[in-house]
């Protein structure tokens, strides 16, 4: 669950209301932010507890840090509250979402690179790669896997800010290239070509372990 400032906003909702099912869920999401827009606090939390989770695991995964992931993502519905009534279904909602979202974790990045900081954690990236089963392996596996973790981890981390975006929306939200350039503000074009710089260099980083 999100802390406490999205708590409050909820709870001033209203318990028994109920809202119309459309027959797709990026309808939905468009009737929620509409409501939201007009002041409704129950669509809001509809919202939240809709997206809340690709939210947390987006930011989790561009920082590198799970305990910052549910700040960020606060400050995300936040924000997504206060421009609930500029809000216009033109792209989807999860653009306009990602988008936010995009945006105050390029702030934290570059707030982090100035002061110097290094991320120290990466989850589950490891899966982007195949890596041989378990009986296949020799007896040190398991050291073996975390220094592939580790070397993931700084893989990840060397990625340009753009590609990082592109990666794991690609990967964990399995977005279409078509979003995830509305998303960065590029081409389609141009996204595949991100994604296969970045997947060039995670691979070129660990073909060590690859080979292995």
């Amino acid at each position: 669950m999100l802390s406490a400032g999205i708590a409050h906003l909820t709870t001033i909702a209203m318990a028994d209301a109920e809202l119309p099912a459309p027959p797709h869920e990026e309808s939905l999401d468009a009737i929620l932010m509409a409501r939201a827009g007009n002041g409704d606090h129950e669509a809001f939390r509809q919202l939240v507890e809709r997206h809340q989770h690709a939210v947390v695991g987006t930011v989790a995964k561009m920082l590198n840090d799970a305990a910052e992931a549910e700040d960020i993502a606060q400050q995300v519905f936040l924000r997504l509250w206060r421009h609930a009534k500029r809000y216009r279904p033109e792209a989807k909602f999860t653009t306009y979402l990602f988008t936010i979202t995009r945006n105050l974790v390029f702030n934290e990045s570059r707030r982090r690179s100035r002061r110097k900081e290094v991320s120290v954690e990466e989850r589950e990236e490891a899966s982007n790669f195949h890596l041989p089963a378990a009986s296949e392996r020799e007896p040190d596996a398991a050291l073996l896997q975390g220094e592939l973790q580790q070397a993931v981890d700084r893989a990840i981390q060397s990625l340009p800010e753009s590609q990082r975006v592109a990666v794991i929306l690609r990967r964990y939200e399995q977005m279409p290239y078509e979003e995830i350039a509305k998303v960065l503000d590029l081409t389609v074009p141009a996204i595949k070509s991100l994604l296969f710089r970045a997947r060039t260099t995670l691979r070129e980083a660990l073909k060590d372990y690859l080979d292995e």
